[in-house]
C-alpha cells in the first residue's frame, strides 16, 4: 500500500499570521552547499507533497505507480507522499498555505509541487533551494539534456530565477478547445474543421445551443478558482499584457484586456456561454452536454472516459480573435526543494530526476494527458509514439507548446490578492454582468497598491 500521511488540521490563524509575514530573506537568495552523492547502503527517508494526491482517479493512481517504481529503483530511499494541508475542492489551491503553515512549525516537506504563478513568491519568500548550487549546473541541465530527449527548449527555464534553476518545470499544458464533435455535427457544423477564432467560437455555440438544446461553450479561464494562466494567454492573444513585461505594474485594465473580458461577456449574454462554475462546465462537458470547452489537459482522461462508447471528443487548439496573432501560455506546476539536510537534497533530487524521466513522462502523458515535455518521445515506437498515434488530442498542445510564453507569476509577496483580485473582478463582469472597464480599473488601482515599493 501507498504510505501516505493522513491530512491535518489547518493551522491556526496566529500560525497562518506569522506564515504570511514571509519565511526567508527577500530578493537576494543565498547560496547552499553541495549536496553529496548518497552511498549505496545509505537509507534516506523524504516527504513529497503534490496536489496529484488529493486529486481521485487517474492523477493520485499515476502518482502512486510512479513512487513505487522510483523506491524500486533506489530502495535506500524512502518516500512518504502526502496532499497539500487543507480542505479545499480543488487541491492545487492550499499549496502555498500548507507549505507556510509547514515552513513555520519547522518540517516542510522534502519535495513540492508548486505552481508557476508562485513562482516569485516561492523563491523569495519561501526560500526554496537554488538547485544549481544545491547539485551543480551542470547536473541540472544534464537532466533537462536527457538521456536521449531533452526538454522542450520553452519549458525548461520556466522554474528559473535571476539566472539559476530553482524548480524543475514537471506537468503542465496549454489551453486546448476540446469539443464534442457529435453536438457540433448534430448543429450543422464541420467537426473536422473547429472555430478558429472567438467569433466563430461563439457563432458555433449558439448553433449548438440553438439545434441541439445543450449549452454551447465554457471558457475555463474566466473566474478566481481557475486562477490566471488561461487568461494571460487571452490578453496576450489581444495584444495586451495582465502585468508588464518587467512586473513592475499591472495592465489588465487597459484596452486590450478590457476587449478579452467584454468579448467573454457577451458570449454568457448572448447564451453562447453558460454561467456555471468551473467544477460544472468540466462535469457538463463530460456527460456530452455541452459543445466546447477551453481547458487544460489535465482533465483529459476525465473527457476520454465521459465520451467512452456515448460521444466522440475532439481538440484543437486556442482560438484566437479576428486579425491578431495567438499567444498561449501554460498551465500546471515545477519541482522544488526545501529540505535543509544534505542527504534528504540529494535523496530529493533523485525524485526529481525520476519523476522528470522519459520514463516517468511516457506513463504521465499517456494515463493523464499532460504535455510531455521531453517532446522527442511521441516519435519513439518505445516511448510515446503508439499512443500519439492512437491520440490526436496531443497533437494542439504539441504545437503550441513550440511558441508558447510563459506563464507569469505576479510580483512581490502579496501576489495571491493581486491575482486573485484581478480574477474576481474578470468573474463579475463576465458571469455577474458588471460593467468591465469600471470594475477591472478599479481593481486595478485597488491591487496596484500591493505590488512592490507601491506599483507606479
Amino acid at each position: 500500500m501507498r504510505k501516505s500521511l493522513a491530512a491535518v488540521g489547518a493551522a491556526t490563524a496566529l500560525v497562518l499570521a506569522a506564515a504570511g509575514c514571509g519565511l526567508a530573506t527577500t530578493d537576494t537568495q543565498k547560496a547552499v552547499s553541495r549536496a553529496p552523492e548518497l552511498a549505496p547502503d545509505q537509507k534516506v527517508s523524504i516527504v513529497f507533497e503534490s496536489y496529484n494526491f488529493g486529486q481521485a482517479g487517474a492523477w493520485t493512481d499515476t502518482f502512486n505507480e510512479l513512487i513505487d517504481e522510483f523506491e524500486e529503483a533506489h530502495p535506500n530511499i524512502t518516500v512518504t507522499a502526502q496532499k497539500p494541508q487543507g480542505n479545499s475542492a480543488n487541491p492545487a489551491t492550499d499549496t502555498i498555505p500548507s507549505l507556510q503553515s509547514q515552513l513555520t512549525a519547522g518540517h516542510p516537506p522534502d519535495v513540492a509541487q508548486l505552481g508557476f504563478s508562485d513562482l516569485d513568491f516561492t523563491v523569495n519568500q519561501l526560500g526554496a533551494v537554488p538547485l544549481d548550487d544545491m547539485v551543480g549546473k551542470d547536473e541540472v541541465q544534464r537532466n533537462f539534456d536527457g538521456a536521449r530527449y531533452p526538454y522542450a527548449p520553452t519549458a525548461r527555464t520556466l522554474g528559473d530565477w535571476n539566472g539559476k534553476t530553482y524548480g524543475v518545470p514537471f506537468v503542465f499544458s496549454t489551453p486546448t478547445l476540446y469539443f464534442n464533435q457529435d453536438l457540433l455535427a448534430a448543429a450543422g457544423l464541420d467537426p473536422a474543421k473547429p472555430p478558429s477564432t472567438w467569433r466563430e467560437v461563439q457563432q458555433a455555440a449558439q448553433a449548438v445551443k440553438e439545434r441541439t438544446g445543450k449549452d454551447g461553450a465554457y471558457v475555463d479561464c474566466l473566474t478566481k478558482a481557475a486562477k490566471d494562466w488561461c487568461f494571460q494567454a487571452l490578453v496576450r492573444s489581444n495584444g495586451g499584457r495582465v502585468v508588464s513585461a518587467d512586473r513592475g505594474s499591472l495592465g489588465f485594465a487597459e484596452a486590450p484586456a478590457v476587449e478579452a473580458v467584454q468579448s467573454m461577456q457577451d458570449m454568457v449574454r448572448s447564451g453562447a456561454m453558460p454561467n456555471r462554475t468551473q467544477t460544472q462546465a468540466v462535469e457538463a462537458f463530460a456527460r456530452g452536454e455541452l459543445g466546447m470547452i477551453l481547458e487544460s489537459s489535465a482533465v483529459q482522461g476525465n473527457f476520454l472516459k465521459g465520451a467512452s462508447g456515448k460521444w466522440r471528443l475532439g481538440a484543437a487548439e486556442m482560438p484566437g480573435f479576428d486579425g491578431k496573432p495567438k499567444v498561449t501560455t501554460n498551465s500546471g506546476a515545477a519541482l522544488f526543494v526545501f529540505s535543509q539536510s544534505p542527504e534528504k537534497q540529494r535523496a530529493s533530487w533523485e525524485l526529481i530526476k525520476f519523476l522528470t524521466s522519459e520514463q516517468a513522462y511516457t506513463t504521465i502523458a499517456s494515463k493523464i494527458g499532460y504535455l510531455p515535455l521531453r517532446t522527442g518521445l511521441v516519435d519513439d515506437p518505445n516511448g510515446l509514439k503508439p499512443w500519439a498515434d492512437k491520440n490526436p488530442y496531443l497533437k494542439p498542445n504539441l504545437t503550441q507548446l513550440a511558441s508558447m510564453e510563459p506563464w507569469v507569476s505576479m510580483p512581490g509577496p502579496n501576489y495571491l490578492q493581486i491575482r486573485d483580485g484581478m480574477m474576481q473582478a474578470v468573474e463579475s463582469a463576465v458571469f455577474q454582468g458588471a460593467d468591465a472597464a469600471s470594475t477591472l480599473r478599479a481593481k486595478q488601482a485597488e491591487v496596484s497598491k500591493l505590488l512592490p515599493g507601491g506599483g507606479r
